[in-house]
């Protein structure tokens, strides 16, 4: 499905944030704080890198089962029940969910900065 979220990229890492300007209701969103893998010409994301600074309005492609993070919201976070590891494996190989991916298409540079570290 094709979306539009705002945030503020570090490098290929978005991480999604309030739109300053307007909140579009109805559509399916990501959650604030998601982190987004960006993927898409070499050219756009080269420009969305050059404005790590400031919050940007990226739209793209994304598969409809990846807008929906797994597990129960619990205190601000994710709780997640994994399956039982094979015999000989340690619960520290797991690496757990991917990021989402967003294919991107376009950007726009949105009024506002992105927050220090």
């Amino acid at each position: 499905m094709r979306l539009s979220i705002s945030g503020c990229a570090r490098g290929r890492v978005f991480t999604v944030d309030r739109n300053p300007e307007h909140e579009l209701g109805g559509l399916p969103t990501i959650e604030y704080g998601t982190k987004v893998r960006l993927e898409g010409q070499k050219k756009i994301l080269n420009e969305i890198k050059a404005r790590e600074r400031s919050m940007v309005e990226i739209t793209g492609l994304m598969r409809l089962s990846e807008t929906v993070r797994p597990g129960v919201g619990l205190a601000g976070g994710r709780v997640r029940i994994a399956p039982a590891m094979p015999m000989g494996r340690g619960p520290g190989r797991d690496p757990g969910p991917q990021p989402p991916v967003l294919d991107v298409e376009s950007w726009r540079l949105l009024n506002a900065s992105c927050p220090s570290r």
